[in-house]
């Protein structure tokens, strides 16, 4: 990556999805509106349950990509944390959910601590409040 990475620029866009798959499914879906409403037959109405079908094949496809990767996310924090986190917080490791530890896992291992300490203490859910906390970036490019 070119740039430091930081909340302003983290968030990844995949060209393909969003600029190709995504807007030729919406078009079809679009143009298959048209046509059951200027031209309501048996096959129209399948053309737009197919293009139904098709946008919505696309977003589960992507929810699971992001699924899986919330999931090796989870495990990795948890990894660090054993080896960055003090004794007494080691304990607390199972209290972070999945949005937390995905949230964290953009804090340095200096900053790491104190930022769980306070995600834990406060209760913390929102993933864009925890991740604007972070002062020392840690980049994730490896990502879906």
């Amino acid at each position: 990556m070119s740039q430091t990475q930081n909340f302003e620029n983290h968030t990844k866009l995949v060209p393909a999805f969003h600029f190709v798959v995504l807007p030729i499914f919406l078009l079809n879906l679009v143009w298959s509106i048209t046509r059951v409403i200027h031209n309501l037959s048996l096959g129209t109405v399948v053309s737009f349950l197919v293009s139904i079908a098709l946008v919505l094949l696309a977003f589960t496809a992507r929810i699971f990509a992001l699924t899986v990767q919330d999931r090796v996310i989870r495990l990795e924090m948890r990894l660090r944390m054993q080896q960055v986190l003090p004794a007494e917080l080691r304990s607390r490791i199972g209290e972070f959910t999945v949005g937390q530890l995905v949230s964290l896992r953009f804090a340095s291992d200096r900053e790491l601590p104190a930022l769980a300490q306070k995600v834990l203490d406060e209760k913390l859910q929102d993933r864009k409040t925890i991740k604007k906390m972070i002062h020392e970036w840690q980049p994730d490019v490896l990502r879906a």
